[in-house]
């Protein structure tokens, strides 16, 4: 990869920060997330380091990384000069992800994958992006005050893997209450991905999150062990957002 192919210079570690790095003005998409549900486990960071391509370190707190499953619905996803496309533009999405520093010490998202149930979408961000879609039946619903978030994943196997949860939002979580942890989970502006072998950073922009705790009412999963990650082990750390509107920048190759 171009990116150890060359002696780099020392970078500058970006800190974390609640507000977006800077507005991206000309934004490649746009859409909005809603409905968030954000469950995180700790890992051993050797063992997430072992499933990242080379370049990426893996970003700890409190000597550990972080694995997050993350469901959601999708809105008004669209091109940024372009219409919504109904069907195509509103679903639901899951996602199995960890945090990264980035060779020019960006702190990142990097995706083990991103389940939805539109195929289009899926061909388009993987085409487009480089993001690992998985196409399957997803799902989003309320029952009273509980958040219930499934996926099926379609699979040429007897059975592909699959995940529901129930999540139970608590309270708000006001501005100076916000840990250094919650934080460090929450607040990520850009993702990395690759393509054709090389790595690409993808700057996002929305506003501050709104947060609120949240309890794990219950969970069956094989998304997150899908990844090659070993069964997340003790009580997850479970936030809820009632969701932002998000604009995403042109994937750039980082050098």
């Amino acid at each position: 990869m171009r990116v150890n192919s060359v002696q780099r210079e020392a970078v500058t570690l970006e800190s974390i920060s609640a507000l977006p790095r800077g507005s991206i003005a000309r934004p490649v998409m746009r859409q909005s997330w809603m409905d968030l549900s954000f469950i995180h486990w700790s890992y051993d960071p050797k063992t997430v380091q072992a499933l990242l391509p080379s370049g990426l370190k893996v970003d700890t707190f409190g000597g550990d990384a972080w694995v997050g499953l993350i469901g959601f619905r999708m809105e008004a996803v669209r091109f940024s000069k372009g219409p919504t496309a109904g069907y195509f533009s509103n679903f639901p999405e899951i996602n199995v992800r960890t945090y990264v520093i980035d060779p020019l010490g960006r702190r990142d998202v990097w995706f083990f994958s991103l389940d939805i149930d539109r195929y289009p979408p899926v061909a388009v961000a993987q085409a487009m992006f480089g993001l690992p879609y998985r196409w399957g039946s997803c799902a989003l619903s309320h029952v009273g005050e509980h958040r219930i978030y499934s996926v099926k994943r379609r699979s040429l196997r007897r059975s592909g893997a699959r995940t529901r949860f129930v999540v139970k939002p608590r309270e708000t979580i006001a501005p100076t209450d916000e840990t250094s942890l919650e934080r460090f989970l929450t607040a990520r502006w850009g993702m990395t991905t690759m393509r054709r072998g090389e790595l690409y950073h993808g700057a996002v922009d929305h506003p501050r999150w709104p947060l609120q705790r949240a309890t794990l009412v219950e969970i069956e999963d094989t998304l997150v062990t899908s990844a090659g990650l070993p069964e997340p082990q003790g009580a997850p750390i479970v936030h809820y957002s009632t969701g932002v509107e998000v604009k995403i920048a042109k994937l750039e190759l980082t050098k």
